[in-house]
C-alpha cells in the first residue's frame, strides 16, 4: 500500500515479544493502487480522461468529432449541454455518441453545415458515486475567405525613397500565415533594407532600381483548411531623377520637374510603429513579439534595450534582421518599457514600447482525488493565480455548491473544502473553477469513501534474489479501508521477527539493509483491519556478488601497435554474467580492429582516435560491476610548422616555429638543421638543439651562405619528420676566418717538395674567389719566404730542391674580400733517396739449435738520405749438415724498426747452415746489403718415428716395422723400444727397455706370452737427446690346444644369462665411449686422458734446454712413471707438442716489425711445414670389440 505522506523508515525494536511491524495510521487519505484486479472490484466516481480543446476550430469539410472520455466504477453514463441547455442528441439524426464513450460525432459530410453546430458544448460523466464535467468546448468552423477584388495602380517612385506594400489579408479563422512571392512562386529576397512586418506588409527602407518588378504578390496560407489565397500582383517601378522627369514631361508638361533632392541621404524615421511611444499587452506563457521598422538612407540598423533592466539571455531572440524582438515564455517580470533605436550615419531615433504582461488563470495547487475510509477527515485544496487574480468557485457533481444537496461532513472555506467524519454517502465529484477576464481553469476531484477488508496485491510466492551485503526489499503492496496494519514473520513455523536489522516502509515493504546468507528464507506479510485479514508469502535468496578479479590496466602504446585489456570476472554460479566493453561510456566502434573474447579486449593497429577510457562492465540480472582503464596513444611528434626568420643580421638570425602535436608524449627538444643551397644543395647539417619548451632560437651564421632551416621535434619515442624548409637567407661575404688544416711537406722525388693540405669547404670559404697562398723556405738557411697563390686546390709541388732537406711551410686562405689570419708554420722535408751505405761489422751468435742473435754497426745518418725506418735482415738455409747436397731455400726477412743494432732470429732449424745480410731502410727503400755472414745451428732432438706397425703376430712373437723420423734434427744414434703387457683387468705388467741400432727399420720380439696384449713406446735419439715417442698396442695369438680343451668344457658364452650380461656390458661401454667422445670435443678432462697418463713411458723426461731454444717437447704428463693397475690408454699416438719459446722475443718476416728495442711484434714470414701425425693407428678410443677382447 502506498501512503500519501512522505515515506519514512521505521526501525524495528528488539524489545517487543513478539515483534510485530506496524504502519502508523497517521494519514488523511488513501491512494488506490493501479492494480487491475483491485480496480475491477472497487467502486470509483467518474474521472474525465480525454476531452477536446477549449477553443476547438473544426474543418467544415469533415465530420465534427467532440471528444469526451471518462472512467469510473460502475462505468459512467454521458450527457451534453449546448450553449448552457441540454443537448438532446436523440432528436438530431446527424449526431451520434460512441458506444461506452461520451464522444460526439456530427455527420456533416452527407448533409448539414458546420455553422449550424457552432456553440459551447460541455460533457457530463455520471455514475452512482458522482458526476464529472468537461471544460466548455467552443466549436467554430475554420474560415479562409478570398481577397476582395481591387484595382491596384502601378507604383512609380524615385530611387532612394521608402515604400510600404500593403497586404491586408482577409480575416480568417485561424489567422493565416503571410508571405510574399513572385509569379514563379519564388520567395522574394529580404534583407535589412527589405523585410516583412508582423502585419504582413512589405517594407522598403529605401528602394533601388533592382526593386523594379511587376509581380509583388502577397499570399495567405490557411493551415487548417490547407488553402492558399493570393492578392493581386503589385507593380513597382523605381526611376532615377532623369527617368522620373522624362516620365513627368511626357504626361504632365506643365508639372514642376523633380530635383535630385529625394535621392539624397536622410536620417531614419519609423515606418512602424508610429510616433515615439506605443503600448503592448501579452499573456503570460506566450511569445512577446515587438517590432520596429525604419526607413532612411543609408539603411538604418535597429538596436533593442530594456529600460531599467536587462533582456533575459536564454529567452530573447532577434528575428527579421533585428527588427523584431521576441521573448519566449513571457512572465510578469518581463513587463516594462522596451526601446528600439534606429540609427544610420545621419542620425538616430528611438521608440518606446510599454509592455504589460497579463495572465489567464494558472494552477498553484490543483485539487487531487481523495480516497477516505468511513470516519476519516480530509481536504480538497484549489489554488490558482493570474492577472487579474482569478475568482474561485466550487461545484459538486456539476452543480454550483450553493445549490447542491447539503452534506453535513462538508464545509467550504474559500479555495478549500474541508471534510469531517465522512461516510459512504459523502462520495461525490467536486469541480473547482478559477476564472478571470482572460480565461478559466476547471478541475475535477472526487471524494470516494470506501469500506474494504485488507487485500495484498503482491503476487504470492514471489522470489526475490539479492546480492549479499546489499539491501533486500520485500514488497507487500496492500489495500484496505480503513488502513490495515502490517506485520512480518520469517520461517515456516511463523516465528516473529525479533531483530533490529529490519526497516518497515509505509508502503508495507520490508527492508533488510545488509542482507547476508543467513537472510535466505520464506517471509510472510500479514495485513489486518477491522473488516478482516490477509497474508502473503515471499521467498528471499542471497547471491554472491559479481567481482572483477583482474581489472584492465592503464596502457601507453605507440600508434600502429596492438594493445590488450584484460577483465576477469568472478560471479555467483547460479547467475550468468554478460561482459560488455565501452569506450567513453559508449559502445565500441564498429571496427574489425576491435576484437573481444572471453576475458580480453584487443585493439589492433591503434590510432589517435582510439585513445580514451575503456570500461569493462559485467552485468547479471541482479548486479553490475565495472572497471576502467585509460589508453594513451603516443607517437613521435608531428613536425613543427610555420617557420619564420626574424632579426636578420650579418652573422645571426632568429628562427621561430610552431610545434606540432606531441602525440601525448612531451617534446623534450627541437633539432635545427641547415642547408647551404649555394655550396651543398640538398645536404642538411646539424645547426643546434634547444629545449622542448622553447619555440625560438638565435642562430649564429657564417658569411656567404645561402641558408635554409628546418626543425625536428623529439620526444621519448623518437624524432619527428623534418618540418617544411624555411625561407632562404643569404649572408654577406667576408674574408676567411680559418686556414687549411693537415698541412704537410713530403717529397715524392729526391729533388722536389710536395706541399699538401685539406682545403676549406665551400661553407668555410666565406666568400667568392677562394684561393691559397703557399709559402716555403729552408729551415736551416737564410733564404726569404717564397710564396705563390694557387687556385682552390689541395697540393703544390716545389721542384729543384736538395735531397731530404727540412723546410718551413705555411698555407694561407684568401678570397675576393681578403686574407684569412696568419697561418701556423709546419715543418716538412724534400724528397728522399735510397741509402748509400750498408751496415758494417755484422756478426752472429748462435744461442741454441733454433735461435741466433745478430749484431751490426749503425749507418751514418747523412748516408741514409731520408727518414730512418729501421734495419732489415735477410736470412736463408744454405745446406744441411746431414745431407751434403745443397738445395735452394726461400729467403726469410725480419725488419727491426728504428735505430736498433741487434736482433734475434727465431724459428731456425737444428743442425743447419744459414746465411744472412743486413740492410738499412728509409722511406724510399732499402740501401745496399752488408757482406753475407754464415753460421751453423747445433743438433736437436729428433721428431717421432714417422710410422710404427706391428705385423706377423704369433703365439709368442710380434714384429715391429717403422719409418725414421721425418725431422731427425741431427745424426740418429739409436732407437729405444719399451713395452709392457696388459692383463684382462687393464693392469700393466713390468716394463721392458730395449735399444735398437739407428740403421734398423724392423725388429722382432720373441718369447712373449700367448694371447696377451702389449703396449709399445718407441722413439729415436740423437746426441742432443731423445725425441718424441710413438705408441702402439698389439695382441699375440691364442693357443689352439687350450682352446680345444676349453671347448670340451661348458661353453658359458652360449648360456643365455652370459649373453645378456655381455650385451649389457657392451651397451654400457658404448654409452661411456660416446660420453668420452663428447667431452673430448669440448676440451674437458675425462678418463681416457687419465689412461694415457697412466701408460706414459716412465723413463722419458722432458728435454727443455736452458738456453731458451725452440726445441720440441712432449707433454710432461706423458712421461710420468707407469703405475701398476692403471688403465690401458685409448690413444695410440703421441702428440707432438709446441715449442716453449715465445715468439714475442723475435722479429718477423717481410711484414714483421720490431719495436725500437728489438722486441718481436709480428709473425714469421717463412712457415715450417706441419708435422705429419705420428703413428699409424687411429687416435680414436677402442671399439667395443677390442674392449670385449680384454675379457679373454
Amino acid at each position: 500500500m502506498q501512503l500519501k505522506i512522505m515515506p519514512k523508515k521505521t526501525p524495528l525494536s528488539a524489545g517487543r515479544v513478539p515483534l510485530i511491524l506496524f504502519l502508523c495510521q497517521m494519514i488523511s487519505a488513501l491512494e488506490v493502487p493501479l492494480d487491475p484486479k483491485l480496480l475491477e472490484d472497487l467502486v470509483q466516481p467518474p474521472t474525465i480522461t480525454q476531452q477536446s480543446p477549449k477553443d476547438y476550430i473544426i474543418d467544415p469539410r469533415e465530420n465534427i468529432v467532440i471528444q469526451c472520455e471518462a472512467k469510473g466504477k460502475p462505468p459512467p453514463s454521458f450527457s451534453w449541454t449546448r450553449n448552457g441547455t441540454h443537448f438532446d442528441i436523440d432528436k438530431d439524426p446527424l449526431v451520434t455518441m460512441k458506444s461506452d464513450s461520451g464522444t460526439l460525432i456530427i455527420n456533416i459530410m452527407s448533409e448539414g453545415k458546420a455553422e449550424t453546430y457552432e456553440g459551447i458544448y460541455q460533457c457530463t460523466a455520471r455514475n452512482e458515486r458522482g458526476a464529472a464535467i468537461s471544460n466548455n468546448i467552443v466549436i467554430r468552423p475554420s474560415r479562409s475567405p478570398l481577397w476582395t477584388k481591387e484595382k491596384l495602380e502601378p507604383i512609380i517612385l524615385q530611387n532612394g525613397q521608402s515604400l510600404v506594400l500593403p497586404c491586408r489579408p482577409p480575416i480568417g479563422l485561424p489567422p493565416p500565415i503571410i508571405f510574399w512571392m513572385d509569379n514563379s512562386f519564388q520567395r522574394l529576397p529580404q534583407s535589412e533594407r527589405v523585410s516583412q512586418g508582423l502585419n504582413g506588409d512589405l517594407y522598403f527602407s529605401n528602394v533601388l532600381p533592382e526593386d523594379t518588378r511587376e509581380d509583388y504578390i502577397c499570399y495567405a496560407r490557411f493551415n487548417h483548411t490547407q488553402t492558399i489565397q493570393q492578392k493581386q500582383p503589385i507593380s513597382v517601378k523605381v526611376l532615377s531623377v532623369d527617368e522620373l522627369n522624362e516620365t513627368i514631361a511626357a504626361n504632365l508638361s506643365d508639372t514642376e520637374f523633380y530635383g535630385a533632392k529625394s535621392n539624397r541621404e536622410r536620417p531614419p524615421t519609423f515606418l512602424t510603429p508610429e510616433g515615439n511611444a506605443s503600448n503592448k499587452e501579452e499573456l503570460r506563457g506566450n511569445i512577446l513579439s515587438l517590432e520596429c521598422i525604419a526607413e532612411g538612407l543609408p539603411t538604418p540598423i535597429i538596436y533593442w534595450i530594456k529600460e531599467d533592466g536587462t533582456l533575459p539571455i536564454n529567452r530573447t531572440f532577434y528575428r527579421n534582421f533585428q527588427k523584431t524582438l521576441q521573448i519566449i515564455q513571457v512572465s510578469e517580470t518581463d513587463s516594462g518599457n522596451y526601446q528600439c533605436i534606429a540609427k544610420n550615419a545621419l542620425g538616430a531615433i528611438h521608440h518606446t514600447i510599454s509592455v504589460t504582461v497579463k495572465a489567464a488563470p494558472y494552477w498553484i495547487m490543483e485539487p487531487q482525488n481523495l480516497v477516505l475510509s468511513p470516519g476519516d477527515d480530509g481536504t480538497l485544496i484549489c489554488r490558482a493565480n493570474g492577472n487579474p487574480k482569478p475568482r474561485i468557485s466550487w461545484l459538486s457533481n456539476g452543480v454550483p455548491i450553493e445549490i447542491a444537496p447539503d452534506d453535513p461532513s462538508r464545509k467550504i472555506d474559500g479555495d478549500t473544502v474541508i471534510f469531517t467524519n465522512v461516510q459512504e454517502r459523502s462520495s461525490a465529484v467536486y469541480q473547482c473553477n478559477a476564472s478571470n477576464e482572460y480565461g478559466y481553469l476547471l478541475a475535477n476531484a472526487f471524494v470516494n469513501v470506501l469500506a474494504e477488508p485488507p487485500r495484498i496485491l503482491t503476487s504470492a510466492n514471489t522470489l526475490y534474489q539479492v546480492i549479499a551485503n546489499r539491501p533486500a526489499l520485500l514488497d507487500c503492496a496492500f489495500f484496505g479501508s480503513p488502513l490495515p496494519t502490517i506485520e512480518w514473520f520469517k520461517g515456516d513455523k511463523g516465528s516473529a521477527l525479533r531483530d533490529d536489522i529490519y526497516i518497515l516502509h509505509e508502503n508495507g515493504t520490508l527492508e533488510i539493509p545488509v542482507a547476508q546468507k543467513e537472510s535466505t528464507g520464506t517471509y510472510t506479510c500479514v495485513a489486518r483491519n477491522k473488516l478482516g485479514m490477509a497474508k502473503n508469502e515471499v521467498n528471499l535468496e542471497i547471491k554472491d556478488p559479481t567481482r572483477i578479479i583482474k581489472q584492465p590496466e592503464y596502457a601507453i602504446v605507440q600508434r600502429g601497435s596492438t594493445v590488450s585489456f584484460e577483465c576477469k570476472v568472478k560471479h555467483d554460479h547460479t547467475l550468468i554474467p554478460t561482459v560488455t566493453w565501452l569506450k567513453e561510456n559508449r559502445e565500441l566502434p564498429t571496427d574489425e580492429r576491435f576484437t573481444v573474447d572471453k576475458d580480453h579486449l584487443v585493439v589492433a593497429d591503434v590510432n589517435d582516435d582510439d585513445g580514451g577510457t575503456y570500461t569493462c562492465v559485467a552485468n547479471t540480472t541482479l548486479d553490475s560491476v565495472s572497471a576502467s582503464a585509460v589508453l594513451s596513444v603516443v607517437d613521435v611528434p608531428n613536425p613543427p610548422f610555420d617557420l619564420e626568420l626574424t632579426d636578420q643580421l650579418d652573422k645571426s638570425v632568429q628562427l621561430s616555429w610552431t610545434p606540432g602535436d606531441d602525440n601525448n608524449s612531451p617534446i623534450t627538444k627541437f633539432i635545427i638543421e641547415y642547408e647551404d643551397a649555394m655550396h651543398e644543395a640538398g645536404l642538411w647539417h646539424h645547426q643546434t638543439e634547444v629545449p622542448g619548451t622553447q619555440t625560438t632560437a638565435q642562430l649564429k651564421l657564417s658569411p656567404y651562405v645561402n641558408y635554409s632551416f628546418r626543425v625536428m621535434a623529439e620526444n621519448s619515442l623518437g624524432r619527428s619528420s623534418p618540418s617544411e624548409a624555411s625561407e632562404q637567407y643569404l649572408t654577406k661575404a667576408a674574408e676567411p676566418d680559418k686556414n687549411p688544416t693537415t698541412v704537410e711537406g713530403l717529397g715524392s722525388e729526391p729533388d722536389n717538395l710536395v706541399i699538401t693540405w685539406k682545403p676549406l669547404s665551400g661553407f668555410e670559404s666565406n666568400g667568392p674567389g677562394l684561393q691559397y697562398k703557399v709559402s716555403w723556405r729552408q729551415k736551416d738557411g737564410d733564404d726569404e719566404w717564397t710564396s705563390v697563390v694557387v687556385a682552390n686546390v689541395s697540393k703544390y709541388i716545389v721542384s729543384g730542391t736538395p735531397t731530404f732537406v727540412p723546410y718551413l711551410i705555411k698555407v694561407q686562405a684568401l678570397n675576393d674580400v681578403g686574407f684569412a689570419p696568419e697561418p701556423a708554420v709546419v715543418m716538412g722535408h724534400s724528397g728522399e733517396d735510397l741509402p748509400m751505405v750498408a751496415p758494417g761489422n755484422v756478426h752472429v751468435t748462435v744461442v741454441n739449435s733454433t735461435l741466433a742473435e745478430v749484431h751490426w754497426d749503425p749507418v751514418p745518418l747523412k748516408s741514409i738520405r731520408g727518414h730512418l725506418q729501421g734495419y732489415r735482415i735477410y736470412y736463408w738455409k744454405a745446406q744441411s749438415s746431414s745431407q751434403r747436397n745443397r738445395r735452394h731455400i726461400e729467403k726469410k726477412i725480419l725488419t727491426f724498426q728504428g735505430s736498433k743494432t741487434h736482433g734475434m732470429l727465431p724459428g731456425l732449424e737444428p743442425f743447419s747452415h744459414y746465411t744472412l745480410n743486413v740492410r738499412v731502410v728509409n722511406g724510399k727503400g732499402e740501401g745496399p746489403a752488408s757482406p753475407d755472414r754464415g753460421f751453423h745451428t747445433p743438433e736437436g732432438v729428433p721428431s717421432a718415428p714417422s710410422t710404427l706397425k706391428i705385423v706377423n703376430p704369433t703365439l709368442d712373437s710380434l714384429t715391429l716395422e717403422w719409418d725414421p723420423p721425418s725431422h731427425p734434427n741431427g745424426i740418429l744414434t739409436e732407437y729405444t723400444l719399451k713395452y709392457q703387457p696388459i692383463n684382462s683387468t687393464h693392469e700393466l705388467g713390468p716394463l721392458v727397455d730395449l735399444k735398437i741400432p739407428a740403421n734398423k727399420t724392423r725388429w722382432t720380439l720373441k718369447n712373449l706370452n700367448f694371447s696377451t696384449r702389449y703396449k709399445f713406446y718407441f722413439y729415436a735419439q740423437t746426441s742432443a737427446g731423445s725425441g718424441s715417442q710413438i705408441t702402439e698396442e698389439a695382441v699375440t695369438t691364442v693357443d689352439e690346444g687350450k682352446m680345444a680343451m676349453a671347448s670340451r668344457q661348458v661353453d658359458i658364452a652360449t648360456q643365455g644369462w652370459f649373453i645378456g650380461l655381455m650385451c649389457a656390458v657392451a651397451l654400457l661401454i658404448l654409452i661411456l665411449l660416446i660420453v668420452c667422445f663428447i667431452r673430448r670435443n669440448k676440451g674437458g678432462k675425462y678418463p681416457v686422458k687419465e689412461k694415457e697418463d697412466a701408460h706414459a713411458d716412465p723413463e722419458i723426461q722432458p728435454m727443455k734446454e736452458d738456453d731458451g731454444t725452440f726445441g720440441e717437447y712432449s707433454d710432461a704428463e706423458d712421461h710420468k712413471p707407469l703405475k701398476k693397475g692403471s688403465r690401458t690408454p685409448s690413444d695410440r699416438t703421441v702428440k707432438k707438442e709446441d715449442s716453449d719459446d715465445s715468439l714475442v722475443d723475435y722479429g718477423e718476416g717481410v711484414n714483421g716489425q720490431f719495436n725500437e728495442d728489438g722486441s718481436f711484434i709480428g709473425q714469421y714470414s717463412g712457415k715450417k711445414e706441419k708435422e705429419p701425425a705420428e703413428g699409424n693407428e687411429s687416435s680414436e678410443a677402442p671399439s667395443p670389440v677390442n674392449a670385449m677382447n680384454s675379457f679373454v
